[in-house]
């Protein structure tokens, strides 16, 4: 048995050819899947009994199991799902502005192992399937009810987007497109260590956002930070980001986060203004965000406010985003850590 929210539109076009059925019944199909949210297949009153009778004979649908919420003073709230093989992940709901970000994993767990996130120190579990990533928005809605619905999606939520390639761009597709979630390639982000072969191959694959995670200005400091860049040194990933296909005024976002004593040096500015040169970006600086068992501390506001303004006198937009969330442990891997010890 298969779930149908793991199916693209193509998927259910040669399923539903497959069983002998006129072409447009997929596009019902997928609009009932993605866009009418059909918690299972005899709520698609507009499809024949006799084809709903078909499909449950190989195919069901089902979402994921919220095993808990946990709400911020500052309208931030973390949710913990639990899968069907029992694994947990981690998404966030982030009220900014005139919008309502979702952050999404898209891994259980982590395989990178970068030593300012508390989700590799648990290891890596296994890809998310495309249903667990389409539940996550899912869920997130639910959970928001009459407060209103996700407006944009990042990526950039538990594990490593471009490690589950296939899954993350069959999500990307059916968030964008119009019968599905609908939602427009700008108000979806995909962040990344550096994966340099997969920036390049998402550059010819896909429209949505890039945002890169760059936390280090010297291979040094960022091998000893992200271990993917003994394999992705600096040189390959500035090459990839150079290549990278950008339409129109579109950036690529480059996230750095600022720990004391680490990266956070009026030298660490100018180099990372020179490494961005010629590099259509804006950079968003994160001061650290502290975990239990981190040996790593959050940097004064001065420090951060001086790093920041060596980018902008350098010509770039920056924004600094101080962390939300804090009371709910909303640092990646905080709250299922917490339950997984229970």
């Amino acid at each position: 048995m298969k779930n149908l929210r793991d199916l693209t539109y193509a998927e259910l076009l040669d399923i539903i050819q497959e069983l002998g059925e006129k072409p447009y019944r997929a596009e019902q199909l997928f609009g009932w899947i993605y866009k009418k949210l059909a918690p299972q297949i005899d709520s698609m009153t507009d499809i024949s009994k006799a084809l709903r009778e078909k499909l449950k004979e190989g195919f069901y649908i089902a979402g994921s199991k919220v095993l808990d919420v946990k709400a911020s003073p500052d309208g931030t709230q973390k949710f913990l799902s639990e899968l069907e093989d029992g694994s947990r992940i981690e998404s966030v709901i982030i009220p900014e502005t005139g919008r309502l970000t979702l952050c999404v994993s898209t891994q259980a767990g982590c395989a990178l192992g970068c030593k300012f996130c508390m989700t590799g120190k648990d290891g890596f579990t296994r890809n998310l399937t495309l249903s667990e990533l389409v539940n996550q928005v899912i869920s997130a809605n639910e959970i928001l009810g009459e407060n209103g619905r996700i407006t944009n999606i990042v990526l950039m939520g538990m594990g490593e987007p471009l490690n589950n390639y296939d899954n993350v761009l069959k999500f990307t597709q059916v968030l964008t497109d119009g019968k599905g979630f609908g939602f427009s390639h700008n108000r979806v982000t995909l962040s990344t260590s550096g994966v340099a072969p997969g920036i390049k191959r998402l550059g010819a694959e896909s429209n949505v956002s890039l945002a890169v995670s760059l936390n280090a200005t010297t291979d040094e400091v960022r091998d000893s930070l992200m271990p993917i860049n003994k394999k992705y040194p600096l040189s390959k990933l500035m090459e990839a980001l150079r290549a990278y296909p950008l339409k129109g005024k579109r950036h690529i976002t480059i996230e750095y986060v600022l720990i004391k004593d680490v990266n956070d040096t009026i030298a660490d500015a100018k180099r990372l203004a020179g490494l961005l040169r010629g590099i259509p970006c804006k950079i968003n600086l994160i001061p650290f965000n502290p975990f239990p068992g981190s040996k790593f501390k959050r940097p004064e506001n001065a420090p951060v406010m001086a790093f920041g303004k060596v980018l902008r006198d350098a010509g770039y937009m920056i924004m600094i985003r101080m962390s939300k969330g804090a009371e709910i442990e909303a640092a990646c891997g905080q709250l299922r850590a917490r339950y997984d010890s229970l």
